[in-house]
């Protein structure tokens, strides 16, 4: 069946699905959420109004990771995402969850706050958040040594996430020198085919990011 993608190429977890996506030559259709119309089509798709959003046929799968995972079962392509070993399967998704949970979080409640009328800004809450990132960045460095990729050898979900989560993390709160190993390992996931088309896709939104997008990217 034909599948479709509920997305809008600037939104860090769309970029993670369009990446397994990409990586795999998966044929699909991008049906861009830009106005009232397509966000209406969202929510007759999920209550929840969360994208991307993927449908296969009369079948709606939410959430990014999900959404991968069902791709892999349902529409498998020649770069698994998930390593059929259930022991390397499992450090997959740990650092999936790592990239979701303690950076794009923490990051996303930085740009939040930023969009928020100054009166409502929560200066002890973004320091905070920016401290979780520090954490995060530290743990990232020790874990990623002597590693090509976040599991291991192989291109896999976890890097999805985290090609879309570091680059707007760094900023939001750039990974300084002090992370030679993430900072490498951000410029190796930004190299890659997939990870550039989606920078690509997304540079006509740059505007949108409410910090400033830095010349770098």
């Amino acid at each position: 069946m034909a599948l479709t993608l509920y997305a809008h190429p600037f939104s860090s977890n769309c970029w993670k699905v369009l990446i397994a996506l990409y990586e795999n030559a998966t044929p699909f259709t991008f049906r861009m959420l830009e106005d009232a119309g397509s966000m209406a089509e969202l929510e007759a798709l999920s209550s929840l109004k969360r994208f991307p959003i993927l449908t296969d046929g009369d079948r709606t799968v939410i959430e990014t990771s999900c959404i991968i995972e069902y791709l892999q079962l349902y529409h498998p392509g020649p770069a698994p995402m998930l390593p059929d070993d259930p022991k390397a399967a499992l450090e997959v998704r740990i650092l999936d969850r790592v990239f979701d949970h303690y950076v794009s979080h923490p990051q996303q409640r930085v740009v939040y706050d930023s969009l928020r009328p100054e009166a409502e800004r929560d200066p002890r809450g973004v320091a905070e958040a920016k401290r979780l990132l520090d954490t995060a960045y530290g743990w990232l460095e020790t874990t990623l040594a002597g590693r090509s990729w976040a599991a291991g050898e192989t291109f896999s979900l976890a890097d999805c996430g985290a090609a879309p989560f570091l680059f707007y993390a760094d900023w939001t709160h750039e990974i300084g020198p002090q992370y030679p190993v993430l900072r490498a390992y951000r410029s190796r996931l930004l190299a890659r085919p997939s990870v550039k088309r989606a920078v690509d896709d997304a540079r006509p939104y740059r505007h949108y990011f409410p910090l400033g997008a830095p010349d770098r990217d």
